[in-house]
């Protein structure tokens, strides 16, 4: 997996809902997630094994662990420092920590991934 935060394309914005263009899909693996710094933070997008996107913030709560890095399954990522655990789709530890901040996050007509970052 990737440590290193990818920088991110400003593509659209209305009001609060600003996009932003990733890069191409494929750039994840299936069962990965890499990590993009995105106006300075960093979030972490993960391609499940089922080709569904998710995107939590980058930084565990707990002590700053790489988020990206961590070990997912089809509804939870691990961070690799501690091991506490978060729910992709809300962002909620399972483990006692603080929750992660989710994003809205898609695949484009053209295949590339797309963050909203409202």
């Amino acid at each position: 997996m990737n440590a290193q935060p990818v920088s991110a394309e400003s593509v659209s914005g209305v009001g609060s809902n600003i996009q932003h263009l990733l890069g191409p899909l494929d750039q994840i693996p299936f069962g990965e997630g890499r990590a993009f710094g995105i106006d300075g933070e960093q979030v972490a997008v993960f391609r499940l094994r089922d080709g569904n996107l998710r995107a939590v913030s980058g930084v565990c709560p707990h002590k700053g662990g790489p988020i990206a890095d961590g070990t997912i399954d089809q509804q939870v990522v691990m961070c690799p420092l501690h091991q506490h655990a978060f729910e992709l789709q809300s962002g909620c530890s399972t483990t006692g920590a603080k929750p992660l901040r989710t994003y809205r996050v898609f695949a484009d007509e053209a295949g590339n991934i797309v963050l909203d970052m409202g």
